[in-house]
């Protein structure tokens, strides 16, 4: 149960302000929003799937060195404060491709969402988690996450169209990064 709490919280704040959020905004102006969502959940479940499996496998193989790899996760989450500091943006190009998919919408919005997520900072992030917690509470929890900020941001940008506070989402984001990312370094250095 924490680790699915841990990572429906963390994958929440790790997608707020990300190109998939754009994605699923674009998508939910062209196809139904439950399709949509349909398609975000089937993507992200098979994505997270893959990133529990490699982040138990690293925690498996590096038990004797949990210390070591509580420090290496805090720096991951001190690299994704920076990345999501610097922000995430929709290309033009991967707006056009979101406005001009064809073909069911489930699959499409699944393939594009597939395609983006993979190396993206919600896939490290679930991996990092689950090098730490267990593989199918983070699992679990990491796909509910991202597609509850997936969801807000389809609601939140049908309601409020371009206003969306992006400099508070950012500044919130990053900090929880830094936070989760003391806190960490501080249990693997013994601290805490």
């Amino acid at each position: 149960m924490d680790a699915l709490l841990l990572s429906t919280a963390v994958i929440f704040v790790a997608e707020l302000g990300d190109k998939s959020q754009l994605m699923a905004m674009t998508f939910a102006t062209r196809y139904k929003v439950r399709d949509v969502l349909i398609g975000i959940t089937v993507a992200t479940a098979i994505v997270h799937l893959a990133s529990v499996g490699i982040g138990a496998w690293i925690g498996d193989s590096f038990a004797e060195s949990q210390h070591i790899i509580s420090i290496i996760a805090g720096v991951a989450f001190l690299l994704f404060a920076a990345w999501t500091w610097r922000g995430d943006e929709l290309t033009e190009e991967e707006a056009g491709k979101a406005k001009a998919s064809k073909g069911a919408a489930i699959f499409a919005v699944g393939v594009a969402f597939f395609l983006a997520e993979l190396g993206d900072k919600t896939m490290l992030a679930t991996i990092t988690l689950a090098t730490q917690e267990g593989w199918f509470g983070t699992w679990i929890g990491s796909t509910i996450g991202m597609v509850a900020a997936d969801a807000l941001a389809i609601v939140v940008g049908a309601a409020l169209g371009k206003q969306l506070p992006e400099k508070v989402i950012k500044i919130g984001a990053t900090a929880a990064f830094v936070v989760f990312g003391l806190l960490l370094i501080a249990e693997g250095a013994g601290w805490l």
